[in-house]
């Protein structure tokens, strides 16, 4: 158990459903006024960890305090990392390398969603395809595949067939799009990874350690810090910090690319 931003139980009750948040968080989000100051992650309860029982060894410098055997993270520390990591992006934006957003919670399928399609970047979310990085050569053709069919069949390339083997083309191109989907236009090998959810989403940063592609993730105090070149320590449970954390990423990617800051 942990916290939520008001300064109760985390595990026990995250306002998921309380905070404002629409089904496509980052479509219209003004980046130029995201405000990632002390008080404003302190209100977007970006401090609030697990219970002490359940802090992972690598998180211990990261803590500032355990109040009512629930960790409370440094925001110090959080702002440091988050500039550092936003610096990454802007540097791997700037570089023209397609930068690769993953979240495998639930609750940060919006987030991650209306984020990556905001700034035109290939995502991942509810399930990690084994191979996505480290059997790429695969996953291109499939994805090229993906298109080349998608496109015929718009322009009515397949009204030959039979109306079985449409039905069943049909089915496998939406069998393809639940699957790949988020990284159909991903030409490339991502040049950075983001985790919104560090602990879930150890099998995409497994793939891109294996390949030395660099990590942003958010870690919560249970995860291992260790695990990511740029690991942002905060919150990965309450809808407001994850607003407050990934729009801080996404911004840093956003004015480097050009992109306008109010949706």
């Amino acid at each position: 158990m942990a916290k939520s931003q008001t300064g109760s139980v985390k595990d026990s009750a995250v306002p998921a459903a309380k905070t404002g948040q629409s089904e496509a968080p980052f479509e219209t989000f003004d980046f130029s006024a995201l405000d990632t100051g002390f008080e404003a992650m302190l209100a977007a309860g970006v401090h609030f960890g697990h219970l002490k029982s359940r802090l992972h060894p690598s998180m211990r410098p990261l803590v500032f305090m355990t109040r009512q055997n629930v960790n409370i993270i440094d925001l110090g520390k959080t702002s440091e990392y988050l500039e550092r990591a936003g610096k990454f992006l802007a540097e791997t934006a700037k570089a023209g390398k397609p930068i690769l957003f993953v979240g495998m919670k639930k609750h940060t399928h919006p987030f991650v969603l209306s984020l990556a399609k905001r700034l035109g970047e290939p995502y991942v979310i509810e399930r990690w395809l084994g191979g996505t990085l480290t059997n790429y050569s695969v996953i291109r053709n499939r994805t090229r595949y993906f298109r080349e069919t998608e496109e015929k069949l718009e322009k009515g390339e397949f009204q030959m067939y039979t109306k079985f083997e449409r039905q069943r083309l049909l089915e496998e191109v939406e069998r393809l799009r639940k699957r790949m989907g988020g990284i159909k236009e991903m030409r490339e090998l991502p040049g950075a990874v983001v985790v919104a959810d560090g602990k879930e989403g150890k099998l995409a940063i497994r793939e891109a350690h294996a390949l030395g592609i660099p990590v942003v993730a958010i870690i919560d105090t249970n995860a291992d810090a260790t695990q990511v070149e740029y690991p942002v320590p905060g919150n990965d449970d309450a809808l407001s910090s994850l607003r407050l954390l990934l729009g801080a990423l996404g911004k840093a990617v956003a004015e480097t690319k050009g992109i306008p800051m109010k949706g």
